[in-house]
């Protein structure tokens, strides 16, 4: 099932819960505004070579929309719907007062040079400068974009607004960035995790994990995890996967990835195949990299007791259905991911106010909101009698739709 076809369905599940009024399903469903254009720069050979940009801005009723850029060669645009739409419930899961939105460009950043890259950027922002903004919709770095995309995209806006640096979240520090904004999203995984386990009588430093994807997030859920005392006895990124089952030495592997670039060289355990490492036995199953990696082919085969989604749908609905009726505890991206939606927002209040906040209260700040929104999401479960997924989506789902109808919508 494409994506946005298993959001659209999460969507309707609680919509149903809720009993909404079709056209109120309907409104919440519809894109506020979708932006496709070309993205044309010359290389640093002279050729000129031609991409696809989007910009997707889903919902409004809640504020200013908000969702990152990536590129990636997958992006399309029904992924670049399906993420837009994510982001307005996930926004509305952690009560942050955004929507939800999302851009991208389908190229692989890895074959551009840095001055590629640059260009390709400014050429994106130029297409999309009138269609965002600060009361409109803010940008954030997402899959193969980072802070020094964020400024790129802050200097381009403000040579046609003037100096804007707060267009963006996810900046550098130098131009208006938050401390703790990089970790955001993985230290989120991270509470949410101890959330949910403490809720089953568990502990981190007590269970075994498996960590699927080591980029920005993944390599920070695993980071954070082994500081807690956790075992991480699997990981994997694009080059490869590797086990060890008595725990591998994460400090080690971070440092070896940043002196070589992938994991597939570090002989700090046993190697592994990439599908392998899914139904690998273990405590914990945290999916950070692509879409759509649990499906009905091999969720049967899943022996983790809880599944914390790091990354964007990672599971498809068969493989929700198969896992639930497995007993197997999942905790839904539109939650699980939410820390780097909301340290942007904390970023934002920084940049309003002209003033820093120090990591340690950054972080401290993001545990009461990714605590506070679990609470809220066991509470809809109880109200509904549902899974934590439908619990998460009938929490955001019903905070968009009563928005929609205190302004006006309908009247």
């Amino acid at each position: 099932m494409s994506a946005l076809a298993s959001t659209s369905r999460n969507f309707r599940d609680a919509a149903r819960l809720l009993n909404l009024d079709s056209k109120i399903q309907k409104s919440l469903l519809m894109p506020h505004k979708e932006i496709k254009f070309e993205c044309t720069i010359r290389k640093d050979d002279e050729t000129l070579v031609s991409y696809v940009g989007f910009r997707v801005q889903h919902d409004n009723s809640r504020g200013p929309m908000k969702g990152g850029i990536r590129y990636h060669p997958m992006v399309d645009h029904e992924e670049v719907n399906a993420l837009a739409q994510l982001m307005t419930w996930k926004t509305a899961v952690v009560n942050v007062p955004y929507g939800g939105a999302k851009g991208g460009i389908g190229c692989s950043p890895k074959d551009l040079s840095m001055s590629e890259l640059e260009r390709l950027t400014r050429v994106f922002t130029y297409k999309i400068h009138d269609a965002i903004g600060v009361n409109v919709d803010v940008p954030a770095p997402d899959m193969g974009t980072n802070a020094q995309t964020m400024a790129w995209i802050s200097d381009e806006y403000s040579k046609f607004h003037g100096y804007s640096p707060n267009i963006v979240t996810g900046k550098p520090i130098e131009i208006g960035g938050s401390l703790g904004r990089e970790a955001a999203t993985g230290r989120g995984v991270v509470f949410a995790t101890e959330a949910l386990l403490n809720e089953h009588g568990k502990s981190i430093k007590d269970s075994t994990f498996v960590v699927q994807g080591f980029g920005n997030v993944g390599s920070w859920v695993a980071r954070l995890i082994h500081e807690r005392g956790g075992k991480i006895i699997a990981v994997s990124d694009i080059t490869g996967a590797l086990k060890n089952t008595n725990g591998i030495d994460i400090p080690a592997l971070l440092e070896h990835k940043e002196r070589n670039g992938s994991l597939s060289s570090f002989d700090g355990g046993d190697k592994i195949n990439a599908d392998e490492l899914l139904i690998h036995e273990c405590d914990v199953l945290v999916p950070c990299a692509s879409s759509g990696v649990l499906t009905r082919e091999n969720a049967g085969d899943v022996k983790a007791k809880f599944i914390i989604e790091g990354a964007n749908n990672p599971t498809d609905p068969e493989a929700d259905d198969i896992l639930l009726k497995k007993g197997v505890v999942i905790l839904p991206d539109i939650y699980a991911n939410a820390g780097g939606v909301t340290v942007s927002h904390f970023e934002l209040v920084q940049n309003s106010q002209h003033i820093m906040w120090d990591e340690e209260y950054v972080n401290a700040q993001l545990k009461k909101y990714m605590s506070g929104a679990f609470n809220s999401i066991k509470s809809m479960c109880r109200t509904h009698e549902c899974n934590l997924r439908m619990g998460a989506f009938t929490l955001g789902v019903g905070r968009v739709a009563k928005c929609t109808v205190l302004r006006g919508w309908g009247s």
